[in-house]
């Protein structure tokens, strides 16, 4: 909260702006994109602060891989990058994190038939995973607030869990990012006064993906364990059920259209809650409710199984959507 000040007197100074040249961009003056750095900075010192602390190793695969990410964000914000040099450095903080950091899945609890995986299969689905998620929260930072508000929402409930949980590193990464995220979100809330940028977005994305992971693993059923929360897999969904959806639906449609999927467009969920007329907030209110309630619907049908759970969840959003584009199409948008 402290720093951002700064960060915009830099950004001033250098005319370090994001310089609004892009069609899906609808802000009308000079911001700059480097609110990121400030997030990265509060979380990484509090997270090493801490893991000194407690002797916690997993945080310094965590950190490192961190770092990585955030100096390809501040590259993409200050001077962009190539499609290849992003995929490249977010393929080896995935591969840092799963193979060296212990964040792995070892199992999709019976999800489309798939119990126990071996190392390898189940190394590679976790890579897949956390990009995925990386690019996701990049993919909702399209209006002031959203992906920092839809941030500080999930880890606050991972860091709750975990704490139930007495895993309490976990937590404290958690509630440090959600800290973090909190003290920039100040400046980013509409009218926003600056951006996080991709440094911010890959950030959350690669530290709650993270997080995400070593969930469902903590809460894996197992002869010597009993998970504290049924269902983890699933839970995990709901929880993450704002990005995951929306980039799910946004690379379907995209495909359908004989579109690249990673071509950028104005047709994410939020886009189309601007173009029924809500302002920034009310589109926030909107999401982040529909996150709460899939979380506490979740938890409240978790002994229904993940394969039923994770299917009803994302079914429910797709009526959602199908409600959206009713409603666009009947006022002509």
């Amino acid at each position: 909260m402290y720093s951002i000040p700064s960060v915009i007197y830099i950004s001033t100074k250098y005319s370090l702006f994001d310089k609004n040249d892009m069609h899906r961009k609808t802000h009308q003056r000079n911001i700059s994109r480097l609110g990121g750095v400030a997030i990265v900075a509060s979380f990484t010192i509090t997270t090493l602060l801490f893991s000194t602390l407690v002797n916690f190793e997993e945080a310094n695969f965590l950190i490192t891989s961190c770092i990585i990410l955030a100096g390809l964000g501040l590259k993409d914000d200050v001077h962009g990058s190539n499609t290849s040099t992003k995929f490249i450095l977010q393929l080896l903080v995935a591969v840092i994190l799963v193979f060296f950091g212990g964040f792995r899945l070892s199992s999709l609890y019976g999800v489309l038939g798939i119990w126990d995986m071996p190392l390898f299969w189940g190394g590679i689905f976790s890579v897949i995973l956390i990009i995925f998620l990386n690019n996701a929260f990049n993919l909702i930072d399209g209006v002031d607030g959203l992906a920092g508000s839809i941030g500080i929402i999930a880890n606050l409930i991972f860091g709750v869990l975990f704490a139930l949980m007495h895993q309490l590193p976990y937590a404290f990464i958690a509630f440090s990012l959600a800290g973090a995220i909190g003290g920039f979100l100040k400046y980013n809330w509409y009218p926003a006064k600056i951006f996080m940028g991709d440094t911010g977005a890959l950030i959350i994305g690669l530290v709650t993906a993270a997080l995400a992971i070593k969930f469902i693993e903590l809460n894996k059923v197992t002869g010597d364990n009993t998970p504290l929360i049924l269902s983890a897999p699933a839970i995990a969904v709901s929880i993450l059920i704002v990005p995951i959806f929306d980039s799910l639906r946004i690379f379907t449609v995209r495909v359908l259209k004989g579109k690249s999927p990673f071509t950028g467009d104005r047709n994410h969920i939020h886009h189309r809650l601007e173009r029924l007329g809500l302002k920034p907030p009310y589109i926030i209110f909107a999401t982040a409710g529909l996150n709460l309630c899939m979380v506490a619907l979740g938890l409240l049908i978790r002994h229904l199984g993940n394969f039923f759970l994770i299917f009803f969840i994302l079914g429910l959003c797709l009526l959602l959507d199908f409600f959206l584009f009713y409603r666009l199409r009947k006022i002509g948008r």
